[in-house]
């Protein structure tokens, strides 16, 4: 299907688009010169003198307090700040220090006579691109901790965490140099998102779990270890999303870094903003097998995992995460490798409660469980309409406990053929045959992929992390950023939306033109 775009009528709504602050953008503070309107459902709320940003109804700039009055530990620091205006890549330096100073003695007054039970942090992943920039990022520590010092109350104790270059762990164990005489107690932290095509979802990357991606990730942690063995290493944010990844591939990657980080005496924070782990309306976690595996990795268990595929050069790959039957198939015995890891399997229960019989319903081998039909049966069949049917819970004699869809699936197919409105999202309706899971894009360009499109690669239009594209619900969304992308490259697009399994055909394309107008 080709879409119609109109090119000056799209540069004129996203210009018009850019007229409002984003969500906490900064929208005030003295000698702010920028734009001072938010967007629909946000106000400007000063966080002190020199920075207010826009934030939803009944958000405040005050300090922790109930958290820590309920023994919850609190880390307290510069989240987007670094950046913003605290780049030390650019702009003023002497200025930028001065105000990253006063920002932090206000703050540690504000929190002075806090428990202990709140840590500060100097800033959140500052930019860094070479040692210059590395030894700017490590006078901010200098500057944080003198700054809290200098603020009395409990400060003089307070654990401090330092920063290196972003966060990055190669970047810190490169550049990173602790404050000279520093008293406090502290703790330097790194972050880890690695594989980044696989735990953004790019370029339609789901798999992890080879020999390979293990040395890596352990080469990376032994890295960090091995240039500061002496010193509390805090992994601040790590996460694989379950909004991003395969259920299967998640789990190995969680519990390998879970063990690792465990082994070296690494501190875990997982990352979660209310829209991946916790559903913060019902205090539910979203991927509570996940979870579980970081609490047995942290206790020293080994847990049971669903095996799958891990080389990236299959035509399929497969998922013991999963219990497939297609649309049309008869029910056939399953057999999914399962990872023991010296476990034996106690149980299979499902969502209702409801315990399978060994034997009957299924048998255990060394390396796998296999689904009887008759039990699939009463889920699956060649004229079951498609969708999740049920979802079984495995638990094993040690470590954690884990899950298995069962699902009804068939090839997608667009409803409809919407056109792009300039300036704004494009929902793409899919039917009801194809199972309601993450889609992956996967672009076919009219020139070599690796053509830039205004600066940003092609592969970075299917990437879930930059917001080029997502799902809802049936329909699949193509970002209005993506839609202005397309629109700059002047030629055809072909962005092929691919769903679990991963298999043959199941599979829909839509063609944006941006030379066909309006």
């Amino acid at each position: 299907m080709k879409s119609q775009i109109g090119f000056a009528a799209l540069l004129a709504l996203s210009n018009q688009a850019l007229a409002q602050q984003t969500a906490y953008g900064q929208c005030g503070g003295n000698g702010w010169t920028g734009l001072t309107t938010c967007v629909s459902g946000y106000f400007c709320n000063a966080y002190h003198e020199l920075h207010s940003r826009p934030s939803p109804p009944g958000h405040n700039h005050h300090g922790p307090g109930s958290s820590w009055h309920d023994d919850q530990h609190q880390t307290c620091h510069h989240t987007e700040d670094s950046w913003e205006w605290a780049d030390v890549r650019s702009g003023d330096l002497v200025v930028i220090q001065q105000r990253f100073r006063a920002i932090w003695v206000q703050i540690a007054k504000k929190l002075a006579c806090k428990s202990s039970r709140v840590s500060f942090e100097s800033i959140n992943e500052p930019p860094a691109d070479n040692a210059v920039d590395g030894a700017n990022v490590n006078k901010f520590n200098e500057l944080f901790v003198s700054a809290v010092n200098e603020a009395g109350g409990h400060n003089a104790k307070r654990v401090l965490q330092l920063a290196g270059g972003v966060s990055d762990p190669i970047k810190t164990t490169q550049w990173f140099k602790a404050p000279a005489n520093i008293q406090n107690p502290w703790a330097l932290q790194f972050h880890y998102y690695s594989p980044y095509d696989f735990i953004f979802g790019a370029w339609g990357k789901t798999i992890w779990g080879s020999a390979a991606d293990r040395a890596a990730l352990t080469a990376d942690f032994q890295a960090v270890r091995g240039n500061f063995s002496n010193v509390p290493l805090v992994l601040g944010e790590f996460d694989a999303s379950p909004l991003n990844t395969e259920p299967a591939a998640r789990w190995k990657w969680t519990d390998h870094l879970a063990r690792i980080a465990t082994d070296l005496g690494v501190a875990l924070v997982i990352w979660d903003n209310g829209l991946d782990h916790l559903d913060r309306n019902t205090g539910v976690w979203r991927d509570p097998v996940s979870i579980a595996l970081i609490e047995a990795a942290v206790a020293g268990e080994r847990s049971s995992l669903p095996d799958s595929t891990e080389d990236a050069g299959a035509s399929t790959q497969s998922s013991s995460a999963y219990l497939w039957n297609k649309v049309g198939n008869a029910v056939a015995d399953q057999v999914l490798p399962w990872l023991f890891n010296g476990n034996t399997l106690t149980g299979i229960t499902t969502q209702t409660g409801d315990a399978l019989s060994a034997g009957s319903d299924y048998t255990v081998s060394s390396n796998a469980i296999t689904f009887k039909a008759g039990f699939l049966s009463d889920y699956l069949g060649p004229n079951v309409t498609p969708g999740s049917k049920a979802n079984l819970t495995l638990t094993f004699s040690a470590g954690a406990h884990s899950n298995i869809e069962v699902v009804q699936w068939d090839t997608p197919v667009l409803v409809t053929e919407p056109d792009a409105t300039p300036g704004q999202d494009l929902q793409i309706p899919i039917n009801g045959r194809a199972y309601p899971c993450l889609p992956l894009c996967v672009l076919r360009l009219p020139t070599a992929p690796s053509c830039s499109m205004t600066g940003r690669s092609g592969s970075d239009l299917c990437n879930v992390d930059a917001c080029h594209y997502f799902w809802e619900g049936s329909n699949v969304i193509l970002r209005a950023s993506a839609i202005a992308a397309v629109l700059e490259l002047n030629k055809a697009v072909k962005f092929t939306f691919e769903f679990y399994p991963r298999v043959a055909g199941n599979s829909v394309t839509y063609t944006l033109d941006p030379t066909d107008e309006c």
